[in-house]
């Protein structure tokens, strides 16, 4: 892998916010050219800036729904590989702010297609939705690649329709069944609740926990306790992401359009278990339950990964004990200060990606 990213130039969108940063910093360690282009981080604090993200990488802030400023960045840096990781992310916003969910999400996405279009430098895109693209019918099922898509709320429904789109991009523009001198080969990556040390994300559970032990913030809320998530450490879908990337710039046909990173059944738990769990790893936290039944969320949603597991050889290396202990840890030294946290980030990367930096 070190191999194959080192001096490649990959323009990364979102870089500023939870899983862009921690991709920007892997592929930092990876030596490859990346440019980073997002808003401005939205948070505080945030990985960007404890990175240092700002000094280490070439920044543009603008909005991806620009697309005239958009087509010229990437007509100046002629990436290689583009990660599209910048959206509107969180279900209860879309509900607040469902039109600029829609815009960021939707437009946003295929103004990146339009972008990769023409520069034929782009080889490999890697488009990022979710697992709640799919049309979810509340059953103990895991759902495959070519199962419907649909979306209850406006966050779902924006990011299915982004990914329809991206098909759409891919069977009018990108097919290489029909086509394959084109440039750039797409591939869609649908991940599960990700979790990580350097969230603070607005409305996320463990994000939400940490506030409440290190910021003293007001007890913690929990709106769903029984709901049913595909819980995973942020660094198994962006290794599925980095494999992905590989094997399109590779030109390998096979891997051109959706596929799920998704944790095992064993990390399919509900809410509540989760962050007892997470509170027994942190050493503390308390919390109370606030059904809140005007603001629809999925019930149960699992993933099936058998495609990536069978074609790309990636599977998930943790056990959700294990990704939320590397979580706590992670928090716990930010905020006693007892160590380095670049170097401790630096080190849990080292770890899992088995590579040095």
């Amino acid at each position: 892998m070190k191999n194959f990213y080192k001096n490649k130039k990959i323009l990364i969108t979102g870089h500023t916010g939870f899983q862009g940063a921690w991709l920007t910093q892997i592929l930092i360690g990876l030596e490859a050219e990346v440019v980073g282009l997002s808003l401005e981080p939205h948070t505080e604090p945030n990985l960007f800036t404890i990175f240092g993200l700002n000094k280490s990488i070439t920044n543009y802030f603008l909005d991806i729904r620009e697309l005239e400023v958009l087509k010229k960045v990437f007509e100046d840096e002629k990436p290689e590989i583009v990660f599209h990781l910048a959206a509107q992310a969180i279900v209860l916003d879309g509900y607040e702010r469902p039109i600029d969910t829609y815009t960021t999400n939707v437009i946003g996405t295929a103004n990146i297609l339009e972008a990769v279009r023409f520069v034929p430098s782009v080889k490999s895109v890697v488009i990022v939705t979710t697992d709640k693209v799919y049309e979810n019918k509340e059953e103990d099922y895991a759902y495959k690649e070519d199962d419907k898509l649909n979306g209850y709320d406006p966050y779902s429904a924006s990011k299915a329709a982004a990914d329809i789109i991206t098909q759409s991009y891919i069977r009018s523009f990108f097919n290489p069944e029909t086509n394959d001198a084109l440039a750039a080969y797409i591939g869609i990556a649908r991940s599960g609740n990700v979790v990580g040390g350097g969230d603070w994300g607005n409305h996320r559970l463990i994000p939400d926990m940490v506030r409440s032990v290190f910021h003293e913030c007001a007890e913690m809320v929990l709106r769903n306790p029984s709901a049913v998530r595909p819980w995973q450490h942020v660094f198994e879908p962006l290794s599925g992401y980095l494999v992905l990337a590989k094997g399109l710039f590779e030109r390998q046909k096979n891997l051109v359009g959706a596929w799920n990173f998704g944790p095992t059944d064993e990390s399919s738990l509900p809410v509540e278990e989760v962050i007892k769990r997470f509170v027994d790893s942190l050493g503390h936290g308390t919390y109370r339950v606030e059904s809140n039944n005007d603001r629809h969320e999925a019930g149960l949603l699992k993933l099936d990964n058998t495609k990536a597991r069978c074609a790309l050889k990636w599977e998930p290396k943790l056990s959700l004990d294990q990704c939320l202990a590397l979580t706590a840890e992670w928090y716990r030294m930010y905020y006693s200060q007892d160590e380095d946290i670049i170097a401790l980030s630096d080190k849990h990367i080292k770890s899992f990606f088995n590579f040095s930096i």
